[in-house]
């Protein structure tokens, strides 16, 4: 019978010291491969932040043989990475040995656990903090569940609650409250196995809402309590951060791609089509001019010589429902948590699907509160193509080794990498493989 696993751990980074990482975004709409230069940056660079970014190179694939998230073929997974890391390594001038991956699929799971320890009238030593953060943790995963974060919340010391640092503080009683996050263990699995057989080495896999909020997060919104709606191809992904801590997540498998495919059928037209309208003129809320403005489709099974003609608030009336349909599906989520009356003061939207045009408006109107639409900052050297909510979460996974060190680290019981996934040969190797 299967237990619960632990993805790889990334060792905290060196306030001291420069290094190189690469990040890698496997999405269902793109594949996104970021290699960039960390130097320390002298507490300057913002709370948590040690270091500043600078991106050295970029590369991006639509993605295939993804669907919400999860592995569906490997070989169009597996060829879709290798041409993304290439792109990255000739624009960067290095050699990519290992990535910080992200995982969106595999039903995130949220879960706090509560632990208390005695410590008898004595100052809190750092084993005792490190008993108690183990007594929440061995309580987190579950059959068939990979833990990819446990993030201690804060700690209590008798009636005292919301402390940071318990370390030489006196009290009877030592407690801590932790919040463990999950997926599936199968979907952990073949999402590591499909970079590996890229002869790349997994450095840590980071829960998509968590990179998405390290990399759109001012630290005012952390610390004063915000939800962060991470709206991507085929999943939208929640998660609720309050005193500069991450308190939940979840995710839903509807995105942006749900909303093309029914754009495709209201109007017959082909998936390419149909994205292609989305962009250029889909919008959630429409106006008196939609009527008299016309947009061209050629339909399926037509040659294109004679495209018709239909109005713009036609499209509208498609993509409304389905954008209306996330946002009170993330709404309900919420509010069967507990959490829909905290998270309504202040909403970020980001992800690719959130830049469609009112949004926000709509946003506002289902689930109130202030709403703004959330781009990532902090890395220097981006593209301008590149500075959109897309490649926030791809941002945010070169800011989590510098905010790693504040998890809860135990020693990794992830299944060692197949045969023909192990070893490293290089860029010329990985396009050896997939020339054939």
């Amino acid at each position: 019978m299967s237990t619960h696993v632990m993805t790889p751990r990334l060792r905290p980074l060196s306030e001291r010291k420069s290094a190189i990482l690469s990040a890698l975004d496997i999405g269902t709409s793109k594949i996104v491969c970021l290699i960039a230069r960390l130097a320390p940056a002298g507490g300057e660079a913002g709370r948590g932040r040690t270091h500043r970014c600078r991106i050295l190179g970029i590369g991006h694939q639509r993605a295939r043989g993804v669907k919400g998230g999860a592995v569906v073929d490997m070989d169009a997974v597996e060829d879709a990475i290798r041409r993304a890391v290439d792109a990255a390594e000739r624009m960067a001038g290095v050699q990519v040995e290992s990535v910080i991956i992200n995982g969106t699929g595999g039903r995130l799971g949220s879960q706090l656990f509560e632990a208390q320890v005695p410590i008898t009238g004595r100052a809190v030593s750092q084993a005792d903090i490190h008993r108690v953060l183990e007594a929440c943790t061995t309580r987190g995963g579950g059959a068939g569940r990979a833990v990819l974060h446990s993030l201690p919340i804060g700690f209590s010391i008798g009636e005292t609650r919301q402390i940071e640092d318990p370390r030489g503080m006196i009290g009877d009683e030592l407690g801590a409250q932790m919040h463990v996050l999950s997926c599936d263990a199968a979907a952990a699995r073949n999402l590591m196995l499909a970079v590996e057989r890229c002869h790349l080495r997994v450095d840590a896999m980071v829960a998509t809402p968590y990179a998405a909020g390290l990399s759109v997060l001012a630290d005012d919104e952390a610390e004063l309590g915000a939800t962060l709606i991470d709206m991507g191809g085929g999943a939208t992904t929640v998660s609720v951060f309050s005193g500069g801590a991450l308190t939940y997540v979840d995710g839903i498998a509807l995105g942006g791609n749900h909303v093309t495919t029914d754009v495709a059928r209201g109007l017959s037209i082909r998936l390419a089509d149909a994205e292609r309208l989305k962009t250029l003129y889909g919008a959630c809320l429409a106006t008196a001019s939609d009527e008299r403005e016309t947009v061209s489709v050629t339909q399926v099974g037509e040659d294109g010589e004679h495209p018709a003609h239909l109005p713009k608030a036609q499209l509208i009336q498609i993509i409304r429902p389905r954008v209306e349909e996330i946002l009170e599906v993330v709404r309900d989520r919420l509010k069967g948590a507990g959490f829909a009356p905290h998270a309504g003061r202040r909403i970020v939207l980001t992800g690719g699907a959130s830049q469609l045009a009112g949004l926000p408006e709509a946003a506002k109107r289902i689930m109130s509160g202030q709403i703004r639409v959330g781009r990532p900052v902090g890395a220097q050297g981006m593209p301008e193509s590149a500075r959109n909510p897309a490649f926030s979460a791809a941002v945010g996974l070169l800011v989590y080794p510098q905010v790693s060190g504040n998890e809860h680290f135990r020693p990794s019981r992830i299944p060692a990498p197949a045969p023909e996934a192990q070893g490293y040969i290089g860029r010329v190797g990985r396009w050896l493989k997939s020339s054939f």
